[in-house]
């Protein structure tokens, strides 16, 4: 086999935040595989064939990208953020599980800057002690277990970056997520909304759990739910390192 498969992470959105890695491969890529939105932030050129797609094709889209690999094709798969982070590169691993004849294919994963360290950033260090990421997505997973692992979180007093919250084919769930960590004594803890980081239309509130409403996310914001001792100092949020 002469192709080669990359799955690559843009980063959050701004073009500064894309890695030199992902950048080379972008540049020596005959083709280009991801999610419509995110595939149009590769500039057009002679020899590369753009192959946009929707959302909920994962993977048929990872085994189209096998498939042009197999073929000799220098393929890369992009997503948003990194794309080991609810994204492509387990769509990849799950279509070559089915796919014995493609295992010897050169396959890297070039990781790229997370929304929830973007967002983190922009605030400060929310993340700065013990978290974790739940996607509220349930297209690929049970609300039930959604619901267990939020209760679970806020029990253990982590720091949870909520992926996904709100789609318009699923506007109740994050309130829904809300009601569960406020019933769980979390209301007072501080929640960073950071939507569209690093692009343009960028925008970031901090308010507490009590005060927090569901529309104040959309599926292009990245919720932060600080833990217990997670506090202000001036304009920024941190959580400290030490616990009492």
């Amino acid at each position: 086999m002469t192709g080669t498969l990359t799955i690559a992470g843009l980063g959050p959105g701004s073009e500064a935040l894309v890695t030199p890695e992902v950048s080379a491969a972008l540049a020596a890529a005959t083709d280009i595989l991801g999610y419509a939105p995110y595939v149009a932030r590769v500039p057009p050129r002679s020899g590369l064939t753009l192959h946009p797609s929707d959302n909920r094709e994962e993977l048929q889209r990872a085994r189209e990208a096998l498939r042009l690999a197999a073929e000799g094709g220098q393929v890369v798969v992009v997503s948003s953020g990194d794309p080991g982070v609810f994204a492509m590169a387990s769509a990849v691993f799950e279509a070559l599980e089915q796919a014995r004849q493609w295992r010897e294919l050169p396959i890297r994963v070039l990781p790229g800057i997370t929304a929830m360290l973007a967002a983190a950033a922009r605030v400060g260090a929310p993340l700065g002690h013990d978290f974790c990421a739940i996607n509220l997505s349930d297209n690929l997973k049970p609300w039930a277990v959604i619901e267990k692992r939020l209760r679970l979180a806020a029990e253990a007093d982590f720091s949870i970056a909520m992926y996904n919250p709100r789609s318009a084919s699923r506007p109740e769930g994050f309130g829904r997520a809300l009601a569960l960590l406020k019933d769980a004594g979390c209301g007072e803890r501080l929640v960073v909304f950071a939507r569209a980081v690093s692009a343009p239309d960028e925008r970031i509130e901090t308010v507490t759990l009590d005060e927090a409403r569901p529309e104040m996310a959309d599926m292009r914001t990245l919720v932060i739910v600080g833990n217990s001792q997670t506090r202000r100092v001036g304009r920024w949020i941190y959580a400290p390192r030490q616990v009492r």
